[in-house]
């Protein structure tokens, strides 16, 4: 039976669909009103559907082309669309600059400004942008908690020091809380990062680890952390789009850098979900298409999409509420 054409599918918020996708060495186009990416096997081409309604990210890596008619059909499905390197890294210039992904949105005049407004009532206001960078990073802390010790990543083998990790976490809240401006919170960040990285190294077995800059590294650990971050920055995007704010309008990692706040965004989850199964899939031996499976799994199955809406919903409550 065929499928109604894009065009005519009911919507599906965004909050609540499962795909995200990652697509290398194929064609990206439209076939018989379907999205569908064509990979090529000898003198045969196979044609694989791409349900766009169920779809938040599409992340285009090497060696891949889109038609203007897929590029349309997914706007209308408010599909985000990312060019990247290979495996999901950065795309760099000749120059060795990181200039990330290249995001095209979903064209829209009609995007909600509800939220756009109580942004821009505090952004303006240095003391209330540091709250609200504050209450990101919180919010990253709790998740960590919880995700960490939870059912899933004990049963596959990570087995963090609980006490440890609590312990750490609310040393952190205590940085956070005395931090009097952005640099400080993001030197905290770091700092609670590299602790991070060593609890999850002993956690998961790997061994000794140092993290990578600028995707340089060539270990498995740091090669899945880079691939793994873009699946968050893909869901963050699509988060702020959805909420109809520009990305650019960072709290934490620059008010002038651009796409800044896309990485506060999915600062809250990417160490929750995609830290712990970048090392577990490395002391397996996973290869790309494994641990990409599993961290889309793991996104789904904790809802992360949902939590990064409702946090930066809640921020745009509280800190953006009416002067009383």
């Amino acid at each position: 039976m065929d499928l109604p054409a894009s065009s005519d599918l009911k919507s599906i918020l965004h909050s609540k669909r499962a795909n995200i996708y990652y697509l290398q060495h194929c064609r990206v186009l439209v076939n018989g009103g379907r999205v569908e990416y064509v990979t090529d096997e000898g003198r045969q081409s196979r044609y694989w559907n791409i349900p766009i309604a169920n779809t938040t990210t599409v992340l285009l890596g090497t060696g891949t082309s889109v038609t203007q008619a897929a590029m349309r059909e997914l706007a209308k499905a408010g599909v985000l669309v990312g060019f990247c390197g290979g495996g999901g890294t950065p795309l760099y210039s000749a120059n060795e600059v990181d200039i990330d992904v290249a995001w095209f949105s979903p064209q829209s005049e009609y995007r909600p400004t509800e939220y756009l407004q109580r942004w821009m009532r505090f952004w303006f206001d240095d003391a209330r942008r540091l709250a609200a960078a504050r209450a990101f990073q919180k919010a990253r802390l709790e998740r960590i908690g919880q995700a960490w010790s939870s059912r899933p990543l004990v049963e596959a083998g990570f087995e963090v020091d609980v006490d440890s990790l609590q312990r750490a976490i609310q040393a952190s809240k205590a940085h956070l809380d005395a931090a009097p401006d952005t640099v400080c919170l993001l030197t905290e960040e770091a700092r609670l990062s590299k602790q991070l990285y060593l609890f999850a190294a002993r956690a998961s077995r790997y061994g000794e680890f140092t993290r990578a800059k600028r995707g340089s590294g060539t270990d498995p650990a740091n090669r899945f952390l880079d691939h793994g971050n873009y699946l968050a920055y893909g869901l963050a995007a699509t988060a702020t789009w959805v909420l109809g704010l520009p990305h650019g309008l960072a709290v934490l990692h620059g008010k002038t850098r651009r796409g800044g706040l896309v990485f506060d965004v999915a600062d809250l989850v990417k160490d929750a979900a995609i830290l712990p199964q970048a090392f577990l899939s490395a002391v397996r031996g996973d290869d790309e298409q494994e641990f990409r499976s599993a961290c889309i799994d793991s996104l789904t199955r904790s809802e992360s999409l949902d939590f990064m809406i409702d946090t930066v919903k809640a921020v745009a409550d509280e800190i953006g509420a009416e002067p009383a």
